[in-house]
């Protein structure tokens, strides 16, 4: 029997697949959506608020929790609006709570607007559900409580049939935490399995894209081998390829990490020297993250192709 492997996932994934999805987010948990939002007049994303009222942690590029903070617009013939604060939890932390109630009072003082908060449970475990967090001393107490989804309890039929592309985002999940019990073969036709179901579905040609890139980066294989395969598997359905969206992300991720070394580095150029630390990063991400040949993550990164072997040296090593 094969030999059952930890594959690795990425969290990060969210705060893009989120906002390429969001309508259908809000459509998924509210069945009334349209009737609730104005959905015509789009959504304001509020990262960097987030990030006044949050700072991030140092580590940021391996986080263990995704927040986003969504402006959404109310249908109700008012210019009011609520905050979507959106919590995705994958790992155990008794602190969890506190730290939702902590965001929602930081978020309400700041902007002084109705708030719902949701939290994405994405662990193994059936035994977590942090739905609240509560406090009381001598008389005086508070409950603050949550809309809660934990991804391992839902029905995996229910969300096949749904036409909605956030179940989709779901089912590839599911199937991050199938992968802890099952060999790279079987991963390998349970991913095969779910993009010939979405393929099926009726959505865009941009949903189709975006939510295919998470399926495809979401949870990775071991073997370069299997993932060569699994690409021209996915080429094969889709008729092109399908890795745009995540190179865009990934290029975000390399530029903020490549400048973050510049000024750490205290360079004299500094942000010159960030801008090339950034595409040594990016080409560090390519290699890890896609089975690009040597010529194309040249193209991509704007180096060298003597560069990129360099670099893919240093890795092989580590």
């Amino acid at each position: 029997m094969p030999k059952k492997k930890q594959f690795r996932s990425d969290d990060s994934l969210w705060k893009a697949i989120i906002e390429d999805v969001f309508d259908d987010f809000l459509r998924f948990f509210f069945h009334q959506a349209d009737e609730l939002f104005a959905m015509e007049k789009g959504f304001e994303f509020l990262d960097k608020e987030l990030e006044q009222l949050f700072p991030p942690q140092d580590n940021s590029f391996s986080p263990k929790y995704v927040d986003k903070l969504v402006k959404v617009f109310m249908r109700d013939g008012k210019e009011e609006w609520i905050l979507v604060h959106i919590e995705v939890q994958g790992y155990k932390d008794k602190h969890f709570p506190e730290r939702m109630f902590t965001y929602f009072y930081r978020i309400f003082d700041k902007y002084n607007k109705p708030v719902t908060a949701f939290a994405l449970f994405t662990d193994d475990s059936f035994k977590l559900h942090a739905d609240r967090f509560e406090t009381s001393f001598l008389g005086t107490s508070i409950r603050y409580e949550y809309n809660t989804y934990k991804v391992i309890e839902q029905n995996e039929q229910v969300l096949l049939n749904s036409n909605n592309p956030f179940a989709i985002i779901i089912l590839v999940v599911k199937t991050a935490l199938k992968s802890k019990k099952t060999d790279e073969l079987e991963l390998f036709q349970l991913k095969i399995d779910l993009a010939r179901s979405l393929l099926q579905k009726q959505f865009s040609k941009e949903k189709i894209r975006a939510l295919m890139n998470f399926l495809k980066y979401y949870i990775r294989f071991e073997s370069e081998e299997t993932i060569s395969r699994f690409d021209k598997e996915i080429e094969l359905l889709t008729g092109k390829n399908t890795t745009m969206g995540i190179e865009q992300f990934l290029l975000s991720r390399a530029t903020e990490a490549g400048i973050e070394q510049g000024i750490e580095k205290g360079v004299e150029k500094g942000i010159e020297k960030g801008i090339e630390l950034q595409k040594l990063a990016f080409v560090k991400n390519l290699l890890n993250d896609t089975n690009f040949d040597t010529e194309k993550i040249a193209q991509l990164a704007g180096v060298s192709a003597a560069v990129v072997e360099n670099i893919k040296k240093e890795l092989t090593k580590q």
